[in-house]
């Protein structure tokens, strides 16, 4: 991982450690500007923001549950994982774009209707991990708070260096056409040994900029349930 790479990277878990305010409100790093809020099911919620720095399309997503902001992820227009920021335990994983065979695409999955894709990523505790995996639009539409989403579902799994199988995801996302983004569904996650998990983050509300809950920092959805300790990050 390139120096400034790194020391950005740093630098971001510093400030969105501290990104809840007293009033319960999201704090937007510094040129940056928040696009949307989205409320979740499993008590979770995240904000879409873009900042001055980043390439034009690059959007930063913040995930939190009920303990607080916990994990980043940046991708691009073609919705490619760029970077991801674990919160948690200060694992920070890039895109390896010189190793990848074949990157995902968002305008190869609109304009054909299916992506395969096969991505290397390597993080800073040393370790790379291949992802290979499709996307295909079933055709299905569905509304949610007024926003029309297209169904995309999906297979992904995830090998280390050696071409050991970590983990298999699958099952259904969201894909907004305006926004060129996935939002989660439901989806099944698979162990080496065996063991699955279903989780259902599908989102429940929007607020853009003036709209109620408008850079919300807490999740009201499903919180007072007993929800797995499978996060975004261990599914990747």
């Amino acid at each position: 991982m390139k120096r400034v790479a790194v020391f950005a990277a740093i630098t971001l878990i510093g400030a969105h450690a501290q990104a809840q305010s007293a009033d319960d409100q999201f704090a937007v790093p510094d040129a940056c500007t928040l696009d949307l809020t989205v409320q979740m099911h499993s008590c979770q919620v995240a904000n879409l923001y873009h900042c001055a720095g980043d390439a034009e399309g690059d959007r930063w997503i913040s995930y939190a549950d009920g303990d607080g902001e916990y994990f980043l992820s940046l991708i691009d227009s073609e919705t490619r994982w760029l970077q991801s920021i674990s919160l948690d335990n200060g694992e920070i994983a890039q895109l390896d774009e010189a190793g990848s065979k074949d990157n995902a695409s968002f305008s190869t999955l609109l304009d054909t209707g299916e992506d395969d894709y096969d991505f290397v990523t390597y993080n800073n505790f040393g370790e790379t991990r291949r992802q290979i995996g499709r996307d295909w639009l079933t055709g299905d539409k569905v509304t949610i708070d007024g926003k029309v989403l297209e169904r995309a579902d999906f297979k992904l799994e995830t090998q280390d260096r050696a071409g050991n199988i970590l983990a298999r995801r699958s099952g259904t996302q969201y894909i907004d056409r305006d926004l060129r983004v996935f939002f989660s569904g439901r989806e099944t996650y698979e162990s080496p040994q065996g063991d699955s998990v279903q989780t259902y983050d599908a989102p429940v509300s929007f607020a853009h900029e003036g709209e109620d809950g408008f850079g919300a920092a807490k999740p009201i959805y499903d919180c007072d349930m007993t929800m797995t300790a499978l996060r975004p990050e261990d599914l990747r």
